[in-house]
Order: structure tokens, then C-alpha cells, then sequence
């Protein structure tokens, strides 16, 4: 018996007998009783799934000599002629050595010929991307307008080199990977047929190992038989291969679930002790954590969809169990992810080694679901030395009890995101400060973060950093001014000037004073409505800033939400053009003005932007998340990447 080339042996000779394609069987066939051609056919798809094969058939069907016809009788003398390829109307042509414009010349001088025996001449052009663009171009009036007893029936690995023109001149037909269930059934058909006896696992390990095409599988078939065993065992099947057995995955997730990395060596190298296929090892190892997961998931309802056996059916459920399902999920996409690294590498028994200890280390890394609640829950601050505390700091980073004239459980003024005036405790411009509502502000996460220990308020940070004393902190109790202007001067401080009568004589002197007129700053106005008595609301104020007619320099006042915090007039803004508005140079001082008029003099103003208002561009997402530690280190323990980063939905 020779098993040389099963291929060629058991290649199919009717469109019944052609493994999978269902969907090309039918309408060529279809095409062929009903003499219905088409100028020109395109058939596109991965190696061995049988583009050559149907169009020989199609072929044959066509000049049958019972055509038209479905089905070729392979019996008339045409049909005998072209299934040996002598058929001197059905041309087949390789266009990797045949490819060059002077060949499709000759091509359109053969096509004008009518045919010698058949009632069609048929051109079947294989690896057809291999024509040039000057072959192509010859060929495009050709294959709009061919005689009508000539059709080019092109096959094709790589349709995205055919030019555009061409095909939009032809039926386009994609050829599909053959199922693993096609494969097998081919398999043992052609087994059937040689009188061989086989395990169904010898079977199914060659069908994956095709990984969906035919000709790659009879290959691999006649491989193994050449073994000349009687029959075709699994051992057979995975000895001859480089396949890895179910006994080296389950050693593997032993030491993966006890985390012995010196075990997971030991596995790669029993991996490269026996010649395995590494890639097939890896795929065979995404599939081991692919039906862990879904029986993990489904329980035995999921072994009907991963045609399992009774017998591994039960080994995977007991592993299933023992991971938990966000690891089985873990390792399988670190799997999957990590394949093609592993084949591409310089050395791949090292970065397969590195991939399986990265798994047996999975629970020792940070979670980064977890990095989040954790920086939340860590000190923000380094505390400073008790040496640099102020005396009103009853910590180490002296602002930990407010100072004198600020009442208990008040925030004083530097630490709810106003300016000082003191240089020294003023953050840097390039550090925006958070703004603060009752001494927290939110986290990362949402989670709050006013507090750095517990039971201690969180202290002024840029002061802390800069470790500056109490004497650089402004009076709690006095005013808080912004440096674009200056505060009103009291009229009891402004000194009383003598003036001197004027009547020609130096020599009298009046000493009566001459009572000045009070000082004005440039926030009060010459006349000013009259604000009123008694409480104080912001709509009262909405009110003031209508009467004193001030609604044209302030753009979008109304809309803002405004309570007083403090002294502090606190206006939400509903987004950041919003703010820009209400922080408008000219905006602002009329509206701190007008402020200190209504509410009092020692009012300031604060400007923010709701929290649905708030957005970060993508670019500000990807640096954050980039510079936060735990990330960096997931990519470094991983040599992960990061791909897209998107904002959560429920924020």
C-alpha cells in the first residue's frame, strides 16, 4: 500500500465528494446545469481548502459530454481528458512562473480561438496574485468581454493584491477553513477506504493540527501511516507530530496552582526534550484554559460544545474547580496574547518559560481593579519632621489643628483651594489644586481622600512639601484676597492732612482741618444700589447684580448654582467653557465687586465646575494611567502594553 500522496490519491472528482464549501458547491453546480457561465470566476482562500480541485470540476462539468449537467460523469473521454490534465481546452497555468505581460499576451491571442474538442475553453489561473500589474492590465478587457465560449475561473491566496478592476470583473467566491467535524469526517473516510483501523483521538488530534485545511491534513495522515502500524494510535499520532500529551497540561496546572516555578521549568523543558511543536503546544494550552473557563461557567452543559470525551470531560470539570474563573480568564488571554510573541522571538523556549512563570506568579501581582481602592487608602503626603512643625500644628505636618480664630470642623482658606498671599505656601502653577468641599476631596476612584491618617485632617500640600513654617500661612481670621487687587482701605487708618488757607500772607495759618472725602476702591462704585437687610441668598444676590446693571459684564451667571460657604461665594459652573466665562478677567473683578457689596466685605469668590462637567481628553486619561506605579508594573511583569483607554461609564 502506498501512502506517498493521499492527497493526489483521494483527490475528490465531483462536487459531492468535496469536504465543506457548501455554499460554492451549490451555485457552480447550479451554474453548470443550467449553462449558465460567468466571463470570469474568483475563488480566494488559505492553502488546501479546494479552489484548484472545484474548478477542475466545474471544468469537468461544463464540457461533459452529457452537459449541461450537474454533476461530471468522469466517465465520457472529456471528462477522463481533463482529470488527467491533458484536456487541450481546459488550460492550466501557474502564474508565479507564467505571470509576466508577454504570457497574458499570449493568453488573449489563445482566447479568440474557438475551442478544439470542448464546448468551452476554460483558463484556470493558480496563485493568480502572483501576476504583474502590466498582466493584469492586459487582462482587464479580456475578462470583461471574453468570447462566449471562454471563462477564467482565477485562484488566489491573497485577494488584497488583485487590483480593483479586476475584481469587480469577476463572481468573487470565498472559500471558508474546513470545521474541525469536516476534517475528522474526511479523515476517517479516507481511512475507511485504505482498511485501516484508528483511535478517534489519533483522528482528532491530526484534524487540529490541520487547523482547517484538508491538504495540510492529509499530509500529516500520510506522515503517520508511514509509520506502518496496523492500526492509528493517539501515542502514534503525538510521538511522530511533536504533539504534547493531557499528562504534561495537567502536570503544568499543578505547578501553575501550587505555584511551584521550579515544576514549570521542568515542564518546559520536558516540552523541549521531546521535539514538541511549541505553537501547537500553545494553542493546545489556549484550549485547555478555554473549556476550564466555560465549564468553570456552564458546568456539563458546555461539554456537548467542546466535543470533549466522558473521561476528559471529568478531568477539566475537577481543574475547573480548582481555579477560580477570573484566573482560568487571566491565563487564557495571556495565552492567546502571548502566542505570537513566542513564535516571533529569538528565543522561543525562553519566552514560553517566561509566559507559564508569569501564570504560576499571577496571584502575587497587583491587581490593577485594586490600584485604585489602594492609593486611595494610602498616606497621599510624606509627613514632615516634628522639627519643622509651627506651633499650631499638633502633628508632624504642623497644619493637623486649625489655627487661632478658625472654629472646629471649619476649612480654613488654604486648605479649600484658594491663593495665598504668601509666596512660600502658594503651590506652583503647574500643579492645579483640587478643589475641596469640607476638607475631602474625591479620589481616582471616587472614593474620598481628605484624610492622609486616620482622625487627622489632610494639611496643606504644598506647604508640607515646601516645608514651610507658620509665620509664611496667613491669619485665619482676616480677610482673603486675590493679587489682582486690593482691599479696601478703612477710613479710620487714613491719616487727616492740615490744610493751609491760601490769602497772600504765609505768615497766618488756619488750623482747621479740611475733612477728604472717604477713599474709594476700584470695586465701589460711585452710587450703588442699596443691598438689603436681613439674610442673604444667592438669588437675593441674582437680584442685586440685575438692579445694578452688571448682567452684561457678567455672561452666564444665571446659570451657575451658588451657595455661601464660610464667606466664600461657591459658584458651580456646568462645564469648562462655562467657567472660562465666570472667570473672565474683567467678569470676575465686577463680580467679586459686586459680591462684597451684597454679601460683605470680607466675601471672596470661588469658581468651579460640577463633577458631570468635568471631562479629560484621552490624551490626559493615557497619562495617567501610564504614569501610575501599578500599571507600570503590570506592564512590566507582563510585558503587557496598553491598547485604548476609556473612561468609566458610571462616572
Amino acid at each position: 500500500m502506498s501512502t506517498s500522496n493521499l492527497t493526489a490519491k483521494y483527490r475528490p472528482q465531483t462536487f459531492g465528494e468535496v469536504a465543506g464549501q457548501e455554499a460554492v458547491k451549490t451555485i457552480l453546480s447550479r451554474a453548470a446545469a443550467q449553462d449558465k457561465v460567468a466571463p470570469a470566476y474568483l475563488f480566494s482562500g488559505t492553502r488546501g481548502v479546494g479552489k484548484t480541485t472545484i474548478a477542475r470540476i466545474f471544468a469537468k462539468a461544463l464540457n461533459c459530454k452529457n452537459a449541461p449537467t450537474a454533476e461530471p460523469c468522469n466517465q465520457c473521454d472529456n471528462c477522463r481528458q481533463i482529470t488527467a490534465g491533458v484536456g487541450v481546452d481546459v488550460v492550466e497555468i501557474d502564474a508565479a512562473s507564467h505571470g509576466k505581460v508577454d504570457d497574458a499576451r499570449r493568453l488573449k491571442e489563445d482566447i479568440g480561438y474557438a475551442p478544439i474538442e470542448f464546448r468551452y475553453k476554460v483558463f484556470i489561473i493558480d496563485e493568480a496574485h502572483m501576476l504583474t500589474v502590466q498582466a493584469f492590465n492586459a487582462l482587464l478587457k479580456t475578462l470583461e468581454e471574453p468570447p462566449p465560449h471562454a471563462t477564467f475561473i482565477m485562484a488566489t491566496t491573497e485577494t488584497h493584491k488583485f487590483p480593483a478592476t479586476i475584481i469587480s470583473r469577476c463572481q468573487h467566491y470565498a472559500f471558508k477553513m474546513l470545521s474541525q467535524d469536516e476534517l475528522i469526517a474526511h479523515l476517517a473516510n479516507v481511512l475507511d477506504k485504505e482498511g485501516i483501523e484508528y483511535e478517534a483521538g489519533a483522528v482528532d488530534l491530526i484534524a487540529k493540527r490541520g487547523a482547517g485545511s484538508v491538504r495540510d491534513s492529509m499530509s500529516l495522515l500520510g506522515q503517520v501511516l508511514a509509520l506502518g502500524s496496523e492500526k492509528l494510535l493517539e501515542e502514534d499520532v503525538r510521538s511522530i507530530l511533536g504533539l504534547a500529551g493531557r499528562d504534561v497540561f495537567f502536570s503544568l496546572m499543578q505547578a501553575i496552582h501550587t505555584r511551584d516555578l521550579v515544576s514549570v521549568g521542568e515542564t518546559v523543558q520536558q516540552v523541549l526534550g521531546r521535539g514538541l511543536d511549541l505553537g501547537f503546544f500553545i494553542r493546545e494550552l489556549g484550549n485547555c484554559w478555554r473549556n476550564m473557563f466555560l465549564l468553570n461557567q456552564s458546568g456539563e452543559r458546555a461539554v456537548p460544545l467542546l466535543c470533549l470525551s466522558s473521561d476528559e470531560a471529568g478531568e477539566f470539570m475537577n481543574w475547573a474547580r480548582t481555579f477560580d474563573r477570573s484566573f482560568i480568564h487571566a491565563c487564557w488571554q495571556m495565552t492567546v496574547d502571548g502566542q505570537r510573541k513566542v513564535m516571533t522571538s529569538l528565543e522561543p523556549a525562553m519566552a514560553l518559560e517566561l509566559l507559564l512563570l508569569n501564570m504560576a506568579s499571577l496571584s502575587d501581582l497587583i491587581s490593577v481593579e485594586r490600584a485604585g481602592a489602594l492609593a486611595s487608602a494610602a498616606p497621599q503626603h510624606a509627613p514632615r519632621p516634628a522639627s519643622q512643625s509651627g506651633p499650631t500644628g499638633a502633628g508632624p505636618s504642623g497644619l493637623g489643628t486649625p489655627g487661632p480664630g478658625v472654629p472646629s470642623g471649619s476649612t480654613p482658606p488654604w486648605q479649600s483651594g484658594g491663593q495665598s498671599p504668601s509666596p512660600q505656601s502658594r503651590a506652583p502653577q503647574s500643579m492645579p489644586q483640587p478643589q475641596m468641599t469640607g476638607g475631602t476631596m474625591p479620589g481616582g476612584n471616587g472614593r474620598p481622600m481628605g484624610r492622609t491618617e486616620p482622625g487627622r485632617p489632610a494639611g496643606n500640600r504644598a506647604a508640607a512639601e515646601q516645608g514651610s513654617d507658620d509665620s509664611s500661612l496667613p491669619d485665619a481670621a482676616a480677610p482673603h484676597y486675590d493679587n489682582n487687587f486690593q482691599p479696601p482701605v478703612p477710613e479710620s487708618e487714613i491719616p487727616q492732612p492740615v490744610e493751609y488757607a491760601d490769602d497772600g500772607c504765609f505768615d497766618e495759618v488756619v488750623d482747621q482741618p479740611v475733612t477728604p472725602e472717604p477713599a474709594r476702591s476700584e470695586f465701589m462704585p460711585a452710587s450703588a444700589p442699596q443691598a438689603p437687610s436681613g439674610p442673604r441668598s444667592f438669588n437675593g444676590f441674582l437680584g442685586y447684580v440685575e438692579e445694578s446693571g452688571a448682567n452684561a459684564s457678567v455672561s452666564g451667571l444665571g446659570k451657575c448654582k451658588g451657595e455661601m460657604v464660610n464667606d466664600r461665594l461657591v459658584l458651580t459652573c456646568a462645564n469648562p467653557f462655562h467657567e472660562s466665562q465666570i472667570n473672565d478677567k474683567e467678569a470676575r473683578v465686577t463680580l467679586t465687586r459686586l459680591a462684597r457689596e451684597y454679601f460683605g466685605p470680607q466675601t471672596e469668590v470661588e469658581v468651579t465646575v460640577s463633577a458631570k462637567g468635568k471631562r479629560k481628553s484621552r490624551q490626559q486619561l493615557r497619562d495617567e494611567v501610564e504614569s501610575h506605579p501599578d500599571v507600570k508594573r503590570v506592564i512590566d511583569s507582563f510585558s503587557a502594553s496598553i491598547i485604548s483607554v476609556e473612561p468609566r461609564k458610571d462616572v
